[in-house]
């Protein structure tokens, strides 16, 4: 029997913006998070910050391929039976996709940890930033599994439509950073001091409990979709990775696109490697904001394109996407005319703070495309439709390749050289994923 979805007949952006105001409120607490442990990390100097920064990059990748990615891929899966009326394949694709997750996790952590400080070296870490970079990397990347069960059994509820528990879990995943991290990092009575390392435990150990307390939510008996005994099947796993697998790829593009930049950075010396670290810090606390909408676009598009509602899905992918626009471009403008107010959160160092001013000062107008292109991802992802989408992420990739590579070699290269070309790309990302929504067939098969 088809069973008709509330969702489906409720108005767009009242519905947009009340599934995604508990998601926003959850992943502003993710971002000041992120934040908050530069801020740990700035207290212990220049070295530790630029060490941390090294690490960045590969530690938000294995967030996001399990959020974006595997999560990703499970909640539009699961979102599309729902809209078609499935509820049983849901129940088996939410099963399925916990073991994947878990699976995976184990693998991403395993690689990364593996050639991890290969990178780093790449990147120009030397000395004491290279050696504190392995301490950070140590429980962040070790312990990886546990984010990727954690994002994916959020990614099951936000299928379903149901945010609160999601968000609520990560609220308390940032609550519980700020008390434990500082007694980690700094030491207090009987505890020791870890240092870098004691931000990554912090992390790891948060994750984990609120990890497990997710899953049992799952086995009761009110559960949106219940986790119970079944036999897993190759159909359903093929099923996750043709939907999750090209997300995951997203993610990884961004990130190397981000390798890349630091690499480059790293090229103009210590201050301004620690100083582009600052800046991305903040797009990386911005992609967790485009992440609260894009999660409830995934939801809703996937739920009206399973039901055949095709012009509907696309306008819900636009009205949320600008609605992202808009909340990344006023933070992007607000550091624009403010930055050092954001580089003294996490440095009183006079070189390391103007190399991070003088990027947000370029980069910050382009934000508001940057969150554009991220919704417009997710509203795809949502759709089942991401060749167009993962071709705009390569071609992102493929700007900020050749065009810092001729900033950084150039006799005048500068930082500020190459927050123009992540302008560029954020420029070439919006352009192309707007004109793939705007002209594909998502009624297609």
């Amino acid at each position: 029997m088809t069973t008709h979805h509330p969702l489906l007949d409720a108005p767009v952006t009242r519905t947009i913006l009340r599934l995604s105001a508990p998601n926003v409120a959850a992943l502003v607490a993710v971002a000041l998070t992120v934040g908050y442990d530069g801020y740990l990390v700035g207290k212990l100097g220049a070295d530790a910050l630029a060490g941390v920064s090294l690490v960045l990059p590969l530690s938000m990748l294995m967030m996001q391929m399990s959020a974006a990615g595997i999560g990703g891929g499970a909640a539009s899966s699961i979102a599309r039976a729902l809209g078609a009326g499935r509820h049983q394949d849901a129940e088996s694709l939410a099963m399925h996709a916990l073991v994947l997750a878990a699976v995976l996790g184990l693998l991403a952590g395993a690689t990364a940890l593996l050639f991890g400080p290969m990178l780093y070296r790449m990147l120009g870490g030397r000395g004491a930033a290279l050696e504190l970079a392995e301490a950070y990397a140590l429980p962040i990347l070790g312990c990886t599994v546990a984010p990727w069960v954690l994002n994916t059994a959020g990614a099951i509820y936000r299928g379903t439509g149901n945010m609160n528990i999601p968000s609520l879990s990560m609220i308390a995943c940032g609550l519980g950073h700020v008390l434990l991290g500082p007694l980690l990092v700094f030491g207090w009575g009987p505890v020791p001091a870890f240092g870098v390392t004691g931000a990554g435990l912090s992390l790891i150990f948060l994750y984990s409990v609120a990890g497990i307390v997710m899953l049992y939510l799952l086995t009761l008996p009110d559960a949106p979709l219940r986790l119970k005994k079944q036999r897993l099947h190759r159909r359903v796993f093929k099923t996750l990775l043709t939907a999750g697998a090209p997300a995951a790829v997203s993610p990884l593009l961004s990130n190397v696109c981000v390798i890349v930049l630091t690499g480059y950075a790293g090229v103009f010396g210590t201050a301004a490697l620690a100083g582009y670290g600052i800046g991305t810090r903040l797009e990386y606390i911005l992609i967790p904001l485009a992440f609260g909408v894009g999660s409830t676009l995934l939801t809703l598009v996937g739920m009206n394109v399973g039901a055949g509602r095709f012009d509907q899905g696309k306008r819900t992918a636009w009205i949320g996407s600008l609605l992202v626009a808009a909340m990344t471009g006023s933070a992007g403008a607000l550091v624009a005319i403010w930055p050092e107010v954001w580089t003294g959160f996490f440095t009183s160092d006079p070189a390391v703070g103007d190399a991070g001013i003088v990027y947000l000062k370029i980069v910050g107008p382009f934000y508001s495309l940057f969150g554009f292109g991220l919704a417009m991802f997710f509203a795809s992802q949502g759709a089942g439709r991401l060749r167009w989408p993962l071709a705009a992420s390569a071609l992102r990739l493929i700007c900020v390749v050749f065009a810092g590579a001729a900033v950084a070699h150039a006799a005048g290269g500068s930082l500020a050289g190459l927050a123009w070309v992540v302008g560029a790309s954020f420029c070439t990302y919006a352009l192309v994923i707007s004109a793939a929504v705007r002209f594909a067939a998502w009624s297609s098969r």
